[in-house]
Formats: C-alpha cells, structure tokens, sequence
C-alpha cells in the first residue's frame, strides 16, 4: 500500500472520531443529565489547558526512539479513557476523565503533521492528500453519527467514539512508517527537550506565526458553536445547514487535494496573509445574516479562512523549528489556535449569541484583523524568504 495511502488512513482514523465526537459528544452529555453550562465546562477546560498539555506530551513523545510508539499508546491511552466515560461517573470525574481523554486525543493530529511533513518533503509528494483524507473522514463521521442518532439511543455516540479510537491505535502501529524521533535513533535527555521548547517559547518569530494563525483559526469558535442555531433562528432547516457545513469541509478538502503547486508558488506568509483575508470576508458577511442562496459561496471561503490557514500555521511552524523542536513546534501551534484560543474564543461566543445573535461573529472579524497584522510582520522575517 502506498505510504500517502497509509498516512491518509491514519489521519482518516483520527477524524471519523472527531466527526462524531465535536458536534454529538454534548448530546451524550446532555441525555446523561448534563445541564448547558456544565457541558460547556467540561468542553472548554481542555481546550483552555492545551497550552500546557499538548507542549508537555510533545516533550514525553520525543523520549521514544520512533515517533509512532508515542502515537499508537496515547491511542490505547484514549480508548481506555472512553470506555471509563460509559460508567455512571458523574460530572466532576466525567470532567476529569475528559480532560485526559481530549488532551491526549487533540495532540494526536499535529504529532501526525511531524511525520508527515517530514516525509512530504522528502518524498516530494503533497502533504494536503493524506491531510485532506482525514477531512474526507470527519463527513463521514459527522453524517454517519448523525444519521444513526436519527433512529438510535445517544449511547452510540461513545461506541462509535470508541470504535475509532481503537482504530487509531492500531493504525498508529501498523499504517506510520517507523520514523525516528531523533537522527541516529537516540533519545535525547529531558532536560534538552525542555530546552528545546523553551527556545521556541523565547523565538519571537516563532510565536508571532503561531499565535497569528491561532487569532484567524480559533475565530471559527463562533461559527463552530452557534452557526446552527443561528440559521434555526433564520429559518434553515437542520438537514439544509448539514449540507452547508459538507459544502466548507468540501472545499477545504478541495483545497488540500488540487492547489498543491499553486500553493507552494505562494508560500506560508501570502497563504496566511488569503486566509485572514478570506475569514474577515466570511465572518463579517455572515454577521448581517446573508439569505440562503449567499450562504453556499460564502461556505466555500473553508477553504482560506481554515485550509489556507492550517496549512501556512503548519508550513510556518516547521520553518521556524529545528529537528529536535518538531514535535514542539506543531503542538504549540495547535494548542493555540484550537486550544487556549479557541476555548477563550468559544466562552466569548455564548454570551455574544445571547445578546447579539449572528452579530456576534464581528468579533470573530476583529480576531482575524489582529491575526493579519501579525502576520504581516512575518515578511521581515529572513529566515522565511525563499531559499
């Protein structure tokens, strides 16, 4: 099997997951008891400590000799975690069991990105393919939880959590190639791990690309939360806004798969700089509720707001890292933008919802301003310009 295949359907495995997991896992909550407030604390409590968690794992991952030993057991890890979550626990252990399970899980995909980045650029192929199947999956899952919560018991949205976290392990093991951590095979000291992640916290250049492309990626928070509920309002019907979200998530996958050369002649900064574009573009237009026929085109803007974005913060993350800083690199900026960020973004969103309606998206416009002035400031960076 071609190794772009095998990456894919590693990648695939974590997003099946996701797609049940990110839009149904408060529907299990909330037929367990749960009130809004408390799901929505335990929700965000992860996200909010990403920052620490994912850089810490990141340091722990880089201790093994090969990168997917860490992978498959943070997998087996997670599996164990959804399973202690079907016992009548309660919420404060339920908040504790999530808060690992979700730490663990989100670290997952950029520790992923180290391996695959690595191998795009040494194999020459486009890291977008097997990235892009992984997106391919969250439809699958999105719509394939949803269809069998149409007719089944809102248990089922663990089972099919578990199904594919298991399944991820075991891709972990037996789809990654057996890439070494560090060049000669050897583990390097904790101490020099810690160093590592402390010069990339200290790089001003590194944390302006992070923390820009974190602004413009947990800008999403709004629409991610509250985009269904403010089309209900609107009076788009739940099926009619499944097909909206499957038409962003086609664009990006779209993005990923076919712009390849284009977008290596436009390089990490310019593709940043058309993300925040694109975002501002869709979050203002969105925050004077558009009719439905306006809707679809501005869906497609997925493909800058977030596919442009991601794959500039990724580009830009390994530019500004070293080989023994990879694993760092990529965590941090995904804590970032879909953690510490994200989580503020998101507690910001409910509020804003309440007391603004679809309004509350120009916030999300102002959070993708701040971002493009950031990354403005990346084209003095030398370190950036084409080699």
């Amino acid at each position: 099997m071609p190794l772009t295949v095998r990456l894919g359907l590693f990648y695939g495995a974590i997003f099946i997951g996701t797609g049940a997991s990110s839009p149904y896992l408060p529907v299990w909550f909330a037929h367990h008891g749960l009130s809004g407030s408390r799901i929505g604390l335990i929700l965000s409590l992860p996200m909010l400590a990403r920052a620490f968690t994912a850089p810490l794992l990141a340091v722990w991952a880089d201790s093994f000799k090969l990168r997917r030993t860490a992978l498959a057991l943070l997998s087996v890890a997670v599996t164990i975690a959804y399973v202690l979550m079907a016992l009548p626990l309660g919420f404060a252990w339920w908040a504790v069991v999530w808060f690992a399970a979700s730490s663990m899980y989100s670290t997952l995909s950029p520790l992923a990105d180290v391996i695959v980045l690595a191998r795009a650029r040494r194999d020459g192929f486009n890291f977008g393919w097997p990235r892009g199947i992984g997106s391919a999956a969250f439809i699958v899952g999105n719509l394939g939880m949803g269809a069998i919560l149409a007719r089944g018991s809102s248990d089922l949205v663990l089972v099919w959590m578990v199904a594919a976290v298991a399944l991820t392990a075991f891709a972990a093991r037996f789809m990654l190639p057996p890439d070494p951590v560090h060049e000669g095979g050897d583990a390097i000291a904790f101490s020099e791990r810690m160093a590592g992640l402390g010069s990339l916290l200290r790089d001003p250049a590194f944390m302006v690309a992070v923390v820009s492309a974190g602004l413009i990626q947990s800008a999403h928070a709004f629409y991610y939360g509250f985009s269904t509920l403010a089309w209900k309002r609107e009076g788009i019907a739940e099926d009619v806004t499944g097909v909206l979200w499957a038409v962003g998530v086609s664009a990006e996958i779209g993005f990923m798969w076919f712009l390849e050369p284009w977008r290596r002649r436009v390089g990490a900064r310019n593709l940043l700089m058309l993300g925040g574009a694109g975002a501002v573009l869709r979050w203002t237009a969105l925050a004077f509720s558009p009719p439905l026929w306006a809707l679809f085109p501005l869906q497609t803007l997925h493909a800058l707001s977030y596919a442009a974005t991601f794959l500039a913060s990724v580009q830009l993350a390994e530019r500004l890292s070293t080989a023994r800083t990879a694993s760092a690199a990529q965590t941090l900026n995904s804590a970032l933008s879909g953690g510490v960020l994200s989580g503020l973004a998101t507690m910001a969103s409910g509020p804003l919802f309440d007391r603004f309606g679809s309004r509350g998206y120009l916030l999300m416009s102002a959070m993708c301003v701040i971002g493009l002035v950031g990354a403005a400031r990346l084209y003095g960076i030398r370190r950036l310009d084409p080699a």
